[in-house]
């Protein structure tokens, strides 16, 4: 058995290409369409909201897609990241199983998302643009953006989900400190965000509500774009470094993984994760078991409908063919804010379709509690996101308890908590609540589906 507790990359070892894997997929996934027409959307459809540069990323067939010197050079500040293996946990679990995470939570937001953040604010840049609209859930996306428009030069505005703007002020504070505006959404700011609290005064805010502030904003204003931090294929592209790295770092110590676990919102954190290896088992080189973890509050892989729905509540965005559970469904306000989101990537779902990884939902105090054992082992505290991976981990490694085997498991620490200690003072506490859905409000949601 393999030593190493930390296996290091040196920088020379940053992936210098994203890898897409949709040019290895037996089918195409569907086209997005426009509502309109319900034909395929064109370039001209996506030119108001996203540069050349990342509508052609979009849309690409190619396996591999150069990364610019200049996002690497920034990539150089907190990658390669490390995988670890996480040898305390193992043992206060008592499993034969060993257990990796490549950690994501050094970089200079804290998570994942500046691993797509850097390469738009830079093609936004490139094609002149001079601010970027967003939503966030958690925080961590907009701050990823935040610090992202500050290496070149751009105005971010942001729109965070209100019950994480309430939850977790931090976060805002930290985008303000990159440079950011950030606004609760709903907002007064625009006409989707007042025709909202009008009607409902209290809204917790969703990232479709969110994502439509921002869509609408930059929609009208011609030196002004769209960023989206998760669901789209070049945003789950940009996140392949994570997986293209991992892959590397195991392979240099003799291992290949059994189960990949990953947590799932959007899928940004699991496409990065999983795509290389899916690549290497479309090629047969190795055979690990995928597997995403979903919030029991937010379940559009478990419960939700394969169909075309809009990405945000107000239908401003094109139609996405997706798991999803309708897009005016209002998840409940769960900690993990980065999760709630009412569909899946189309990218990711049309895979899941393929039958290519299994999904599973777990509540939210399972998830903490998995949390609190790995940041008293291993010393990270991980954000709520990450501890969906982390339950199922465990549940995995507990298995593996029972029938001896050594299982090799893997799974992404995609984002440290420490913006999150309010959510974990309220388990601590015992206040914490879980929100399984009922199956009625999931019809009631979906029976608003566009008709198609």
């Amino acid at each position: 058995m393999n030593e190493a507790t930390r296996v290091p990359l040196d920088e020379s070892r940053i992936p210098h290409d994203w890898y897409n894997i949709v040019a290895d997929l037996p089918v195409p996934p569907p086209p997005p369409l426009h509502p309109g027409t319900l034909r395929p959307v064109g370039p001209d459809d996506l030119a108001p909201l996203f540069p050349s540069d990342l509508i052609e990323q979009e849309v690409c067939a190619d396996r591999h897609v150069t990364i610019p010197a200049s996002v690497r050079d920034v990539y150089r500040l907190w990658r390669p990241t490390p995988l670890i293996r996480a040898r305390r946990l193992e043992r206060a679990l008592g499993t034969p199983a060993r257990i990796y995470y490549k950690y994501e939570g050094g970089s200079p937001s804290g998570s994942h998302k500046p691993n797509t953040a850097v390469p738009q604010a830079y093609y936004n840049a490139r094609s002149g643009v001079r601010r970027l609209t967003t939503e966030t859930g958690a925080g961590q996306w907009g701050s990823a953006l935040a610090f992202a428009c500050a290496q070149y030069d751009i105005e971010c505005e942001v729109w965070m989900v209100r019950a994480s703007h309430d939850q977790k002020p931090h976060r805002a504070s930290l985008m303000r400190v990159y440079g950011a505006t950030v606004h609760a959404s709903p907002s007064p700011m625009t006409e989707t965000g007042r025709k909202i609290l009008a009607e409902h005064p209290g809204s917790p805010g969703s990232l479709g509500i969110a994502i439509s502030e921002a869509v609408e904003v930059a929609a009208s204003a011609p030196d002004t774009r769209y960023a989206l931090g998760s669901v789209l294929n070049h945003v789950l592209l940009h996140q392949t470094v994570i997986g293209e790295e991992a892959l590397e770092q195991l392979a240099s110590i003799g291992e290949v993984p059994d189960v990949i676990v990953g947590c799932t919102g959007g899928g940004s954190n699991f496409g990065g994760l999983t795509f290389p290896f899916m690549r290497e088992r479309l090629a047969g080189r190795m055979n690990p078991v995928i597997r995403a973890v979903e919030p029991e509050a937010c379940p559009s892989f478990t419960q939700g409908a394969y169909a075309y729905d809009f990405g945000d509540t107000a239908g401003l965005t094109p139609l996405l063919k997706m798991h999803t559970l309708g897009h005016g469904f209002i998840p409940d306000p769960i900690h993990a804010g980065g999760l709630r989101y009412h569909g899946m990537s189309p990218l990711l779902s049309h895979i899941y379709e393929l039958g290519m990884f299994e999904a599973v939902a777990k509540s939210q105090t399972e998830c903490f509690e998995a949390g609190l054992r790995f940041a008293r082992t291993e010393g990270i505290v991980p954000a709520p996101e990450p501890t969906h991976a982390l339950a199922e981990v465990v549940a995995e490694a507990l298995r593996c308890k029972e029938s001896g085997e050594s299982k090799v498991l893997l799974t992404a620490l995609c984002g440290h908590g420490h913006f999150d200690l309010n959510a974990y003072e309220r388990y601590l506490s015992g206040r914490m609540e879980d929100h399984a859905l009922p199956r009625d409000r999931i019809e009631a949601a979906l029976a608003g589906l566009p008709v198609l």
